[in-house]
């Protein structure tokens, strides 16, 4: 199995299962995927942060704000590792409540990686509605 196969594997499980969980309103798993490491940022379809202070209120927010997710799915269009940098280009597909009103709706979604102790860690998000 290749590095990028390995990578997309993760992709498909622990980061699937994290974006799961903060849309039922639980932020632990998405935290755990993402770096203690400066710099983190997210330039976000709602709220953007910038550093571990602005990353945990920013997670937080969003638990507070989702529930009942129905349906999850990430649409990967690319991915590529080279060394211990990664990234992803695609669309989030989600069916979840926010602040209690039901939701189904598409970001496309780019993140940056760094494998960090032989784990991959999400170090930039940049999410946002597809244009029309």
């Amino acid at each position: 199995m290749t590095d990028r196969d390995e990578f997309v594997t993760w992709v498909q499980s622990a980061l699937r299962d994290a974006e799961v969980a903060v849309h039922n309103g639980d932020a632990g798993p998405r935290r755990a995927i993402w770096s203690r490491n400066d710099p983190v940022t997210v330039l976000g379809a709602w709220k953007n942060a910038t550093g571990q202070q602005e990353l945990d209120e920013l997670f937080a927010h969003l638990a507070e704000s989702f529930s009942d997710c129905t349906s999850y799915e990430f649409e990967l269009l690319e991915a590529e590792v080279r060394g211990d940098t990664a990234y992803t280009v695609g669309f989030e597909h989600t069916s979840a409540s926010v602040n209690g009103v039901p939701r189904t709706y598409t970001l496309r979604a780019t993140q940056i990686y760094r494998r960090e102790d032989g784990e991959w860690k999400v170090a930039h998000r940049h999410g946002s509605a597809p244009p029309e």
